[in-house]
């Protein structure tokens, strides 16, 4: 990464009376005291820290200056698996945050990847009923897509099969902080898996008409600008952020809830997630060709997600099928798979796929891609369309 002075960004979403900033800048964590002041007119008299284990170096400098504030802070840690992303894990916070009597006023904080923020977010949702939540992504796939909106929750393993976010709430934080420095020991595959939900924001900037964005759409700014994100440069991952974020902002203030029937619907941010909830907890996919890298990160199954929810929609007749190619492109380019080996038969696909969240009425719904950078909800789509995507990333 380079170390040229970055230009901080300041993104507020607009939820009335529940509006918050998300703050994208280098160093952010060490001042972390100075921004809880201003998001909550002074220092908390106590805090909870919840950390991914993983990254204590980047906690450490915020728990100290927070301890030097006059904050009492009391911490852990959590194995950030989805298999310990579970109800176990969320009952043991519960009970942390009880025996370091956490008041309805203390925050929770959280330091960590996508796993960390949803957990903590799901335990300060239901402690007292109710704390603040302060997020602070430190993976790329965290800053861009999951601290912010409020979405958290756990997963929950159903007749054997681990099923995601199964349980939890809407919970929105008090303040996002996105520290940039904490990328710089981000390992390449993870820095990679973020691209993804990068890259589905770009294809559905249409959704908003450019509106997040200016002139240039955020898919053609990314892949003008992928050289230079790719190599960590500064600038760009500010402005890449800086773009996510707004565009996910936009639409979370619009529809909150995930309940618009009309105008760009939260749902659509779920672009190739039911094809990626489908297959992300099979222990065996791997990526590559090596067994040891399996299973598939978040980022990765939506990687593949996404060529897949195109392919289906080629086949509707939705989009053209040069479409399709010019995603798996894109994805390439980032080093992100666009198939995998070893995928169950279609029954068993689509016996996943029938358990997610956006099923109604036993029906499955899918968010599928139109003309123009844009995607709609298509309620029970055919069969053969579905195994048409599914056959778009099975590598035979």
């Amino acid at each position: 990464m380079t170390h040229s002075p970055p230009n901080p960004h300041s993104i507020r979403v607009e939820l009335s009376d529940r509006a918050y900033q998300v703050r994208i800048g280098s160093h952010l964590l060490a001042d972390l005291p100075r921004a809880l002041a201003e998001t909550f007119g002074s220092i908390p008299r106590a805090a909870f820290l919840i950390a991914d284990a993983n990254v204590n170096t980047h906690a450490d400098p915020a728990i100290r200056a927070l301890a030097q504030a006059g904050c009492r802070v009391s911490t852990t840690t959590i194995t950030a698996t989805e298999e310990h992303k579970s109800l176990e894990t969320l009952a043991r916070l519960l009970v942390e945050m009880g025996t370091a009597r956490l008041e309805r006023t203390d925050p929770v904080i959280a330091i960590g990847g996508g796993i960390t923020g949803d957990l903590a977010g799901f335990a300060a949702a239901t402690y007292r009923r109710g704390v603040p939540v302060i997020q602070c992504p430190t993976t790329l796939l965290s800053m861009v897509d999951a601290s912010v909106g409020g979405k958290t929750g756990v997963n929950l393993k159903i007749e054997g099969s681990l099923q995601k976010n199964m349980a939890g709430a809407f919970h929105q934080p008090s303040l996002v902080l996105a520290d940039i420095a904490t990328l710089a020991t981000l390992p390449d595959r993870h820095f990679r898996a973020g691209l993804a939900e990068c890259i589905k924001h770009g294809l559905l900037d249409g959704c908003t008409g450019n509106a997040c964005t200016g002139d240039a759409t955020h898919l053609d700014w990314l892949t003008d600008n992928l050289d230079a994100i790719l190599a960590r440069h500064t600038e760009s991952l500010l402005e890449l952020i800086a773009r996510s974020v707004t565009f996910k902002a936009a639409i979370v203030a619009g529809d909150e809830h995930e309940l618009a029937t009309t105008g760009p619907s939260r749902a659509l941010l779920n672009l190739g997630h039911t094809f990626a909830h489908a297959i992300e907890t099979l222990p065996s996919l791997s990526p590559t060709s090596n067994p040891t890298d399996a299973p598939l990160l978040h980022g990765e199954a939506v990687a593949l997600g996404l060529v897949a929810a195109f392919a289906t929609s080629a086949h509707l007749g939705m989009i053209p099928a040069e479409t399709v190619e010019r995603v798996r492109a894109i994805l390439i380019r980032c080093a992100l798979p666009t198939s995998v080996a070893g995928l169950p038969d279609a029954a068993h696909l689509l016996a996943r796929m029938g358990a997610d969240k956006k099923t109604a009425s036993g029906r499955l719904r899918l968010i599928l891609p139109t003309p123009g950078c844009a995607a709609e909800l298509i309620a029970d789509p055919p069969r053969a369309a579905i195994q048409a995507g599914w056959l778009a990333v099975n590598t035979q």
